[in-house]
């Protein structure tokens, strides 16, 4: 069984793959190495080695790999440019955070069929379904474990891929399913049989449980039954019906049951593992949100020193972290400016050791990046640390690289009284910066307020601010003035760029609503933020309504480690920086709130954050005017396939699942179920955990999958966020992810999810 069918194998280019070629591996510009590339017999995994090392060789699937850049387009390849045409370089971009892979042919053939094979395989990939998909990890496995390449297995080597596949299983019904799928009795499987022996193993009892509470004859769904299952077990309503027809039409297998207007325990299974059949409302994924309302009335996704790649002290600074945070859907993006020695404004993170690139060049990778994710506004959101000289340079690259895409008129000539909406702004890049004077009066040119916004935090409880030295580095005198006189001016070129958000320093919440101006942001450090949520949670929901505001990590966090951004959401603050570069469960919040509405970066705030009059404080949820409690429970029935953690020959999970509610703070909580001894192949553990919403449009709902160890902490295996508002209750799966925040198929946990009113 080869699951790329053959027409794949025929294609020209995948024959150069397959037949093997010399690429020269780069990682700098002195780095340069070859490297035998092939692919192998399974069509999806690219294999390499050094000529001359003896056994070591790496690989990678085709799975992981996101995009195939053409010519120079990554900042190693551009640095070898003289060297090496754009006709021979490609570039293989991965999933997630692993970095880009470089590669040089030897002629523009050869890199034409890498680059054009490549793509074709991603597209294969992307368009396999789920049990394409399946059979794909199976036959991966088979081929990882079939050691001597003759296409069979023996019973030891089936007992050794099972323990690969983090299956530990008693050897008496281990044998007898082997001698099941052994049809000719040869004492080894073929692909085929070992496929078979695959799919017994795999029969999940626990649908097949939920399937005969509501098949009258145990063999199929009739269409009023399914209705009924939809109807009763994943309250879908009205729509039962509809949906009934559609479910079968769409995943049962078997040709004799559609005819009836039936369904199998094959199909019942496939809708459950399906899109449809996942934890996430299918509508709320796509764009459906009113996207026409005033900026201040959406969070939106935003990254922190977009610029590093790593931590805040020694990291690289680099253009692919820009690509990187854009393509995931982030829509503010951080740009620190300094004078560079020869004229040409440079991006790095002042006074440390971080590398350096220039304005210009991030510039032009936001006009090439900024909108392949989504088509709503970017904001760059300007560190500026320049003379006016350079501050003028930078306006003019601003102008012309960017073109008509930078906003530079107020839209329709008139003064706003409240921000203009993600619609009307579609694919505009705004510049968030100082200005002199206000939209009102764009004349006077000089200004006396010198600091930039993250040195605000001088004045702060946690100095040093994100954008300064370490403290002991500073003199008492230099933490009263600002260190660079010449920021005391404004280029005029600059400032008139700067139109619907204007930093400013933030002078208390009477001050705002007496003469703040929608245009006018500020930007707070996350203890202040904090702070401020805290002991005036109310002011800062509505000054909110109508004013943008900026959270920043403090500058204590050198590592780039991130604060929670739950808290900063529950007063509606719309830009909330988080450092993309860093995984874990910060992230992990973040992607899953802009995981819905089309993972544009844009989500439009509950409605009692959005009127400028609300009483709404997150402290006391139960004094808003609708206030309704709700009542969630989860009951955890299964996992399957989760993937191993600890890649010691014989070392099998004992997992356990655990639910963290995010949101106000009476609704942060934890519970988890037992864990379960050596089984990361198919746990069952049937365990309900029940929780209280007080504020269910601002709660996130965490899945955290972890390697129970009693000696020292659980290890990480998958986790999956999303906000409660997107939850389909029923019988649902939640496809796991990696730490990274990328899919790890078929790694997923089977739950039963009820939510009711509180009475």
């Amino acid at each position: 069984m080869d699951p790329e069918g053959s027409c794949v194998q025929d294609d020209p280019d995948i024959k150069v793959m397959m037949a093997g070629s010399t690429l020269r591996k780069v990682k700098s510009r002195s780095w340069k190495k070859q490297r035998h590339f092939r692919l192998l017999e399974d069509g999806m995994t690219i294999w390499y080695k050094s000529r001359w090392a003896g056994k070591g060789h790496s690989t990678f699937s085709v799975t992981e790999v996101e995009a195939v850049r053409e010519g120079h387009q990554s900042e190693v390849l551009l640095s070898i440019a003289e060297e090496f045409p754009a006709d021979l370089c490609f570039t293989l971009v991965f999933h997630g955070r692993q970095g880009n892979l470089d590669l040089v042919a030897d002629s523009p053939e050869e890199a034409q069929a890498w680059i054009q094979g490549v793509r074709k395989l991603i597209h294969k990939v992307q368009t396999m379904d789920e049990k394409e998909r399946l059979d794909q990890w199976v036959w991966d496995w088979f081929q990882k474990a079939d050691k001597n390449k003759d296409g069979k297995m023996n019973f030891k080597e089936v007992r050794k891929l099972l323990k690969m596949m983090n299956v530990d299983m008693n050897e008496d019904h281990a044998l007898h399913l082997f001698t099941m799928a052994d049809k000719s009795e040869s004492g080894s499987l073929e692909i085929e049989q070992f496929v078979h022996f695959y799919k017994i193993l795999t029969q999940r009892d626990e649908v097949w449980k939920v399937f005969q509470d509501y098949s009258g004859d145990g063999e199929k769904l009739m269409l009023e039954e399914l209705e009924n299952f939809l109807m009763m077990g994943q309250q879908e309503g009205e729509r039962s019906a509809q949906l009934a027809q559609e479910l079968i039409d769409s995943y049962e297998p078997s040709e004799s049951a559609q005819e009836q207007g039936a369904m199998s325990l094959d199909g019942f299974q496939k809708y459950l593992c399906s899109q449809e059949g996942s934890i996430f409302k299918p509508e709320q994924r796509d764009l459906h949100q009113d996207m026409s309302q005033p900026l201040s009335h959406y969070f939106i996704s935003s990254s922190h020193n977009t610029y590093l790649l790593e931590d805040q002290l020694r990291g690289q600074s680099s253009l692919e972290a820009y690509i990187q945070a854009l393509k995931r859907g982030c829509r503010c993006v951080e740009v620190d400016c300094w004078d560079g020695s020869d004229g040409e404004p440079i991006v790095y993170h002042g006074h440390t050791l971080t590398s350096k690139i220039l304005f210009k060049d991030v510039i032009s990778t936001v006009k090439e990046y900024a909108f392949k994710a989504s088509d709503f506004p970017v904001i760059l959101s300007l560190e500026n640390h320049c003379g006016v000289e350079q501050q003028t340079i930078m306006a003019e690259h601003l102008s012309q690289i960017l073109g008509d895409m930078l906003l530079t008129t107020v839209l329709d000539g008139q003064v706003p009284q409240q921000l203009p909406s993600p619609q009307e702004l579609k694919g505009k890049i705004l510049l968030k910066a100082k200005k002199i004077g206000g939209l009102e009066d764009c004349i006077d040119e000089t200004l006396t307020d010198e600091v930039s916004d993250e040195e605000e935090a001088n004045g702060d409880a946690e100095s040093p601010s994100a954008e300064d030295p370490p403290a002991e580095s500073l003199t008492e005198n230099d933490k009263v003035k600002p260190r660079v006189k010449s920021k005391s001016k404004l280029s005029k070129e600059l400032s008139d760029l700067v139109l619907y958000c204007k930093s400013v320093h933030f002078h208390g919440f009477e001050q705002a609503r007496l003469h703040g101006k929608c245009y006018e942001m500020s930007s707070f450090s996350e203890s202040k933020a904090k702070r401020l949520a805290k002991e005036a949670g109310t002011d800062f929901v509505q000054y909110n309504t109508r004013q943008l505001s900026r959270i920043y990590p403090s500058g204590l966090r050198t590592d780039s480690s991130n604060y929670n951004p739950q808290d900063m959401w529950n007063v509606g603050c719309q830009i909330v920086a988080l450092n993309f570069q860093t995984a874990g469960l910060e992230m992990d919040l973040s992607d899953g709130l802009f995981r819905q509405n089309g993972g544009c970066g844009y989500v439009l705030k509950p409605d009692f954050m959005r009127d400028g009059n609300t009483q709404f404080s997150p402290e006391k949820p139960e004094e808003r005017p609708d206030y309704k409690p709700l009542r969630l429970s989860i009951q955890v029935i299964s996992g399957q396939q989760l993937p191993k953690v600890n890649q010691k020959e014989g070392s099998i999970v004992d997992p356990l699942v655990r639910v963290e509610i995010y949101g106000v703070p009476q609704d942060q909580a934890k519970e988890e179920t037992s864990h379960i001894n050596n089984n990361g192949f198919n746990p069952v553990w049937n365990e309900t955990l029940n929780f209280i919403l007080h504020t269910p449009e601002l709660t996130l709902v965490r899945f955290v999958v972890e390697d129970y160890d009693k000696a020292s902490r659980n290890d990480f295996i998958g986790q999956f966020t999303l906000p409660f508002t997107c939850i389909q209750a029923g019988y649902r799966h939640i496809h796991l992810l990696s730490k990274d925040g990328t899919p790890i198929p078929p790694s997923s946990i089977f739950v039963n999810i009820s939510i009711s009113e509180l009475t």
